[in-house]
This record gives structure tokens, C-alpha cells and sequence, in this order.
């Protein structure tokens, strides 16, 4: 290597002070300080205690489910907003716009077409909605085709039950080609078929619902579905259903016989970005809510998760098989999910902290042995030198000391912590030896 480049190598050794190691350590803790403020500021905002859910009708039943879970909800700080909508199909359009303020809503089975960038997921299924369909006249009407050219009632826009109506009567071959098909809410169905502007009417709901009880103890005739499992075999989001005998009145035996339905599923949905620990208080007020018998399923029937329209949510599948997580089992909602959020920013938090501290040491003990590294490496070359030149002159002589004087200086200038001293020591031991070559072959000159 030629000299100079050997100089400039070998003052490269300066001193590292203390303050530039602080001034890394430093460096090392305001980066963890700016990932954990990130982690904090990506997560904070997900924690909510407010869900805006979107219903039915003022009256409807599904306004009646969230009704329910309100007070629920608000017993562990959640408030939920209610707002009312025409039905299932209008719920669905308003979950899937990712700008919209819903968060959760019920959804009718059958009713929408899900698609994969909808990023919507259901919580639970939590109830039957049977399907009713009331007639006037004399004459017993048991398949849908017997409606044909007559008028009928089939819901309003929006609402998953005129959906659902149009589908059956497709497949009876009714159409608005040959029936007149009247899209109208259940009030007003209900005041056209007792004043004979109606043939016959859809409806959606369970038995012990107002609307449904005026029209069970009316004196229009309820519809059994014969066809009934052909019809959930073309419609498999159909559930086949029965309504016992005397099931309005044992007394009037009211109906007279088993009446046969069909019963859609209503489904609690949510967008998939709704905090987990929001989903679970959801799933808590839907078993409360939903969990009792009724004519048409056994006690803790619902909610369940059978149903394929939507991707089921993690939380849900874990809550059915495992129940709550452990803190909110034991601790206030406020407190358990208080710690989750604070855990989910410290432990990467501290998991790259522990990192950075393990890192820390090696990396300074390595610059250390760096600056020795750096000394014996030109003393190496020095001697090397030395041994290549048997008659070196008076000049080779005056720069070896000269060079032996400065690395002896920068290793004096070396500050390091008390357990490095002997890596000193041994340093200037080496250059004592290399200065010893050095008078030995001035000695030679002179002699």
C-alpha cells in the first residue's frame, strides 16, 4: 500500500466520543418514539363508542331487534344510533359504500347479490322472518299460481320482502304481464285487503308482532305453502317453517290445521372495518335478544352462524367457540378494551424496543473494536515494512518513528469504558514491539 494511502488509513482512527454514542442512542429511542406514536395513531381511531345501525321500517321488526339491543349496548358505554330505512335492499346499499356512517345492519337472506368488494361480513344470523300471505274470498288458495290475474300486494322498494315476493310468484309463473302487482307497506295492504282493493298481500314478521296479530285475528285467511319444499329448493336462502294449530287461539282453535311457511333469515351485518371488540358486545345482545323459543325454533336456536351470503367474521366464529376474550370476560368493556388497545401498540412497541437494546450494546462494542481494528491493522503494515527492508536508510528510518509516534498518540487518544483498558494496553504493548524493530534496525544503520 502506498504511504500516503497508509496515513490517510491510519488517521482515520480518531477519537469517538461519548457524546456521539449519546447522540445514537439518542437517534435509536426518538425512532421507537415515532413507531410507537404511528402504531398509536393507526389504532387509536378504531376503538368507537358509537355504532350507527341501519334498520327497516319505524314499526318493522327489525327496528324492534335494535331497539333491544340499545339499552344492551349502552350499559357498557356504546351508544347505538338507530336510523330507519325501507328495508333490507336499502340497508345493503348503505352498509357497501365505504363513505356512509352505517356500521352495522340486518340484511334479509335472499334479498342482495354479495359481492367480493362489498368488504362486508356477518355477525350473526339472528332470527326467522316468516312469510305470510293473506287472500280474501271463499275458495282456499295453498299455491301462489292460484293468484294469477288477481291484485297483490308484494312491499315496498327497498324492502327485501318485495324481493322475495317477486321471486315466488316468478316462479309460479305470475308476472306484471298477467297479475297486478302493488307495491305497498304492510299498513296500507292490510287496510286494502278489508276494503277489497287487494286480492291478497305479502308479509314479513314474526307471529307476536302488532301487524302480524291484527292480521292473524282478522277474518282473512292465511296461506299454507304446499309447494313448500319445492319452492326452498329453488330458493335455498328459505327456510320451510310451521305454524301450529291453534297457535293465535286455543280457544277459537285459530288456525284450524298446521299452516305451512316459509321463513326468510334476517342477518346482523357489519362492515369489516367495525372495531372487534364491538362485534363481540353485537354478538352479546343478539344472544340476549335472540336466544329465547318461539313457534318456530327451539331455545338457543339463534343466533348461529348458518348462513353463506357473507364471509362470517372472525370474531364471530371465535365468539361461538369460545365465547368473549378473557379480559372482557372478567373486566368492564371500558377497561379490557382500554388494555387490549394499549397492548396491541406496546407489544411491537417493546418487542422492538427489546431488539434495539440488544442491538445497542453490539453495535458500540463493535464501533470500539473497530478503532483497535484500525491501530493494529497499521501496525501491521508498518512492520511488514520494516521486515521487507534489511538495509533501510536513514530517511525509511526518521518515517518509521514518525509513523510509530502517531499511532502511538492515537491509541493514547482512545476513550473507552473501564472493561476495554486492557485492549489499550495490549495495543501499546504492540507498538512497543514495533518500536523496538525500529531501533534495532537504526542500530544496524549506525553500526
Amino acid at each position: 500500500m502506498p504511504r500516503d494511502n497508509r496515513v490517510a488509513d491510519r488517521n482515520r482512527n480518531t477519537p469517538v466520543t461519548w457524546r456521539r454514542r449519546w447522540l445514537l442512542a439518542a437517534g435509536v429511542i426518538a425512532l421507537l418514539a415515532a413507531l410507537g406514536w404511528g402504531l398509536y395513531t393507526v389504532i387509536e381511531p378504531a376503538f368507537q363508542t358509537r355504532i350507527v345501525i341501519t334498520t327497516g321500517a319505524d314499526k318493522g321488526i327489525y327496528r324492534g331487534f335494535a331497539e333491544r339491543y340499545a339499552p344492551l349496548l349502552k350499559r357498557d358505554g356504546v351508544t347505538l344510533e338507530i336510523r330507519s330505512s325501507t328495508g333490507s335492499v336499502e340497508n345493503y346499499q348503505r352498509l357497501k359504500d365505504p363513505a356512509s356512517e352505517y356500521q352495522v345492519g340486518f340484511i334479509q337472506s335472499g334479498t342482495t347479490v354479495p359481492q367480493e368488494t362489498d368488504q362486508l361480513q356477518t355477525i350473526a344470523a339472528v332470527s326467522y322472518e316468516p312469510i305470510w300471505v293473506f287472500y280474501r274470498g271463499t275458495a282456499i288458495v295453498n299455491r301462489l299460481a292460484q293468484l294469477r290475474g288477481k291484485r297483490i300486494g308484494v312491499g315496498v322498494p327497498g324492502s327485501g320482502l318485495l324481493e322475495v315476493s317477486k321471486v315466488l310468484l316468478g316462479y309460479s309463473g305470475i308476472t306484471r304481464d298477467n297479475t297486478q302487482l302493488v307495491e305497498t307497506d304492510a299498513p296500507n295492504a292490510l287496510h286494502c285487503l278489508q276494503e277489497g282493493c287487494l286480492d291478497a298481500a305479502f308479509f314479513i314478521g314474526r307471529p307476536d308482532a302488532p301487524m302480524q296479530q291484527t292480521l292473524l285475528n282478522s277474518d282473512l285467511k292465511l296461506m299454507s305453502f304446499a309447494q313448500a319444499d319445492a319452492l326452498v329448493q329453488k330458493f335455498p336462502s328459505l327456510k320451510k317453517v310451521t305454524f301450529p294449530r291453534a297457535s293465535t287461539s286455543i280457544v277459537n282453535d285459530s288456525p284450524q290445521t298446521d299452516v305451512t311457511l316459509l321463513a326468510a333469515t334476517a342477518l346482523l351485518v357489519a362492515k369489516d372495518t367495525l372495531h372487534p371488540a364491538l362485534v363481540y358486545l353485537l354478538l352479546d345482545a343478539a344472544r340476549t335478544v335472540h336466544a329465547g323459543e318461539d313457534y318456530f325454533t327451539p331455545l338457543g336456536a339463534f343466533p348461529n352462524l348458518n348462513t353463506d351470503e357473507f364471509p362470517v367474521s372472525n370474531e364471530s366464529e371465535r365468539y361461538f367457540r369460545s365465547g368473549r376474550p378473557f379480559l372482557q370476560r372478567y373486566l368492564p368493556f371500558w377497561l379490557a378494551s382500554f388494555i387490549e388497545r394499549r397492548l396491541l401498540i406496546l407489544v411491537p412497541f417493546l418487542a422492538v424496543l427489546i431488539g434495539a437494546m440488544q442491538a445497542l450494546p453490539r453495535m458500540l462494542e463493535s464501533r470500539i473494536k473497530k478503532r483497535f481494528v484500525i491501530g493494529y491493522r497499521a501496525l501491521k503494515q508498518l512492520e511488514d515494512e520494516i521486515w521487507k527492508t534489511p538495509q533501510p536508510s536513514a530517511e525509511q528510518v526518521s518515517q518509521w518513528r514518525n509513523e510509530i509516534e502517531q499511532i502511538d498518540a492515537q491509541a493514547s487518544q482512545i476513550r473507552v469504558p473501564t472493561r476495554y483498558l486492557h485492549d489499550v494496553y495490549a495495543l501499546k504493548q504492540a507498538i512497543s514491539v514495533v518500536r523496538h524493530r525500529i531501533s534495532m534496525a537504526s542500530a544496524g544503520l549506525n553500526g
